[in-house]
């Protein structure tokens, strides 16, 4: 054991110094500094919490100047191994008010982006697209009286921004997030919505009344439902609690969805048979999906 005030420490200090000084360095992984671009700016990363080996979510710092609406998404990136920078879209999740960004991400060990970018820690740069774009914005739809979120896995990032956007309650008197995962662990912050943003400081007061959570898990034993959203939908579940009709009407619902392809593909078809018209920027409907993200 080595003593501070050991006297051959002292006489050997220098050498040990640059012996630990070295190691240091030969472990120290050096990062690119990134540089921003007409396109692109460089933010700092703030935090990061790993929901599950397959699950994170980040917060990054925000510029100024970024101007968004809640339910849009965004460029964000690294640098690439060609030294150019390496993008992907991402929905907000945080809302259009607050001073930091965050977002939803998945973990694939082989993604040209997400197996470098599951490994950013705070004061880290990444890439922040520059022009935020979306079609899940209230904006797209017309008015109504209830608001559905329908969303698999990370296609909850975007309902996570609405749902914390005091707008968002002015214009609906319901506001419903259903979210479907496979395994428990996928519930990325459960708590926040189960406890229905009870510490935001702008729709805490307004969300106890008007904003339900939703949570299915359809692969492992759960407290509560455990049903794809169809099965919800066909057997009414999905509206147990919730003021209103126990089934989709298109004079008062309105319906946004993201996540995966095959359930917005089936909704959309679904709602269409229903009367629900697919809205967009240009002309407001009763239903709007992510083009961007579904083709």
């Amino acid at each position: 054991m080595l003593i501070a005030n050991d006297p051959q420490l002292a006489r050997h200090g220098g050498a040990w110094n640059s012996a630990k000084e070295k190691v240091l360095n030969d472990v120290t992984i050096e990062k690119p500094v990134l540089e921003p671009t007409g396109a692109l700016s460089v933010e700092t990363v703030l935090s990061v919490r790993h929901w599950n080996e397959h699950l994170f979510s980040f917060r990054i710092t925000r510029p100024a100047s970024f101007r968004f609406r809640s339910g849009e998404f965004v460029m964000i990136g690294l640098q690439g191994d060609n030294g150019k920078p390496l993008l992907r879209a991402y929905s907000v999740a945080s809302p259009a008010w607050d001073e930091e960004l965050e977002f939803l991400s998945i973990k694939v060990p082989d993604g040209p982006l997400t197996s470098k970018l599951q490994l950013i820690q705070p004061g880290d740069q990444v890439y922040l697209g520059r022009k935020p774009t979306g079609t899940l914005v209230t904006d797209a739809l017309l008015p109504g009286k209830r608001l559905f979120m329908l969303s698999t896995g990370t296609g909850l990032a975007p309902f996570l921004s609405l749902s914390r956007d005091p707008d968002v309650y002015e214009f609906y008197e319901q506001v419903v997030i259903v979210h479907s995962v496979r395994r428990v662990s996928d519930l990325a912050f459960r708590d926040e919505l189960k406890g229905k943003w009870a510490e935001d400081p702008l729709v805490s007061e307004q969300a106890p009344a008007q904003f339900h959570y939703v949570p299915t898990v359809t692969r492992e034993p759960f407290e509560g439902n455990t049903s794809r959203i169809d099965a919800l939908v066909e057997s009414g579940a999905l509206f147990e609690g919730i003021p209103g009709a126990a089934r989709f009407d298109p004079e008062t619902d309105r319906i946004m969805m993201c996540g995966s392809m095959e359930m917005i593909k089936q909704f959309a078809a679904y709602f269409e048979e229903q009367g629900f018209t697919e809205g967009s920027n240009a002309a407001p409907g009763q239903f709007v999906i992510e083009r961007a993200f579904v083709g």
